[in-house]
């Protein structure tokens, strides 16, 4: 059998341990910009805490985790303009906070009131709601994007999937027809190792994900998900370059699925502890911490600070998520 192998580019600018592996790109010399990231990931981990023991109380209904994935969300909101429009999937808590979505109605999403969807600020008013259909939103970014070329406007799609998802007919429909049509939208593929209790390997024949690009006539390339300047900076190059009128993306983000898959999942029932123990050193808030503490602008007094802040954010939301009176079936 012949295999022509394809090697996407791949992007990692710190270690495990916060290090610098080369240059870093110049907007990295702005440390406001940098903790702001940093505050940004920690809030995404409390509030997740918070929606999984709410969950575990009855207070929601079932609920998916960012945990050991917060870098993703955050770099492709620290990324995207006012105008573009995200069409999340059901993964994307982080993401969804940066573009302005508040916290209460996040909970009351995914505590079954569609109240949760109706986006009132400004910011997330045009973004699509949480999917749950897998792969169905990447089509529905297609069609948003063809709306952008035809009326000649200079905004982006931003979508967002995990790795099973790209096994499914609606992916691959939407990477053929953006590279056909060569339309302004960015894929970002979350791949977490894991959909559900399938293992990354056994999903697909090929190395990468990215290269599936490839074969649609587009650009494919892979980051370290859990670099959140490497990620930050790859959405930037693509959403400048769909900006530009060269077409779209597919950005692969390698990351891991430090939680289970939902509140309805067990994963300690086809995974090891040890697997897991390991993927808990490469996971993204240490690493900008260290990175953040390495260069003096980062200590344990700010990091006390900000949690308790953080922590006060994320109980008043709960506690105005509580004041939302049901409503009567219609």
């Amino acid at each position: 059998m012949v295999h022509n192998r394809i090697d996407p580019p791949f992007t990692r600018y710190l270690d495990s341990d916060g290090r610098p592996l080369g240059e870093l790109p110049a907007w990295a010399g702005d440390s406001d910009a940098l903790v702001g990231l940093y505050r940004q990931m920690l809030l995404t981990r409390l509030f997740d805490q918070k929606a999984v023991a709410l969950q575990r109380t009855g207070r929601i209904g079932t609920y998916a985790p960012t945990l050991g994935q917060e870098a993703i969300g955050v770099a492709i909101g620290s990324q995207m303009r006012a105008e573009d429009v995200l069409v999340p999937y059901y993964r994307d808590t982080a993401v969804q906070l940066m573009r302005g979505v508040r916290m209460e109605d996040i909970l009351l999403y995914w505590g079954g009131d569609e109240r949760g969807s109706d986006y009132a600020e400004p910011l997330a008013a045009q973004d699509f709601p949480i999917c749950v259909p897998i792969a169905t939103q990447a089509l529905h970014a297609c069609g948003v994007a063809s709306a952008f070329r035809i009326r000649g406007e200079h905004r982006v799609a931003v979508t967002t999937c995990g790795d099973g998802a790209t096994s499914k007919g609606d992916f691959l429909e939407a990477l053929n027809v953006a590279g056909a049509w060569q339309l302004p939208v960015l894929f970002v593929v979350n791949n977490n190792q894991w959909a559900i209790s399938v293992p990354r390997r056994i999903q697909c024949g090929a190395p990468t994900l990215a290269e599936k690009a490839v074969g649609a006539g587009f650009p494919g390339e892979q980051v370290d998900g859990n670099d959140v300047l490497a990620v930050a900076e790859r959405v930037r190059a693509a959403l400048e370059r769909a900006r530009q009128g060269k077409g779209p993306t597919l950005l692969e983000c390698i990351s891991y699925r430090l939680c289970d898959h939902t509140t309805a999942d067990d994963a300690s029932r086809y995974r090891s502890a040890e697997e897991v123990n390991q993927a808990w050193r490469e996971e993204p808030i240490k690493r900008l911490r260290a990175f953040l503490a390495g260069r003096g602008q980062w200590d344990e007094e700010r990091e006390q600070a900000l949690v308790g802040e953080c922590q006060a954010r994320v109980q008043e939301a709960v506690e105005r998520f509580e004041t939302f009176a049901a409503q009567a079936p219609q």
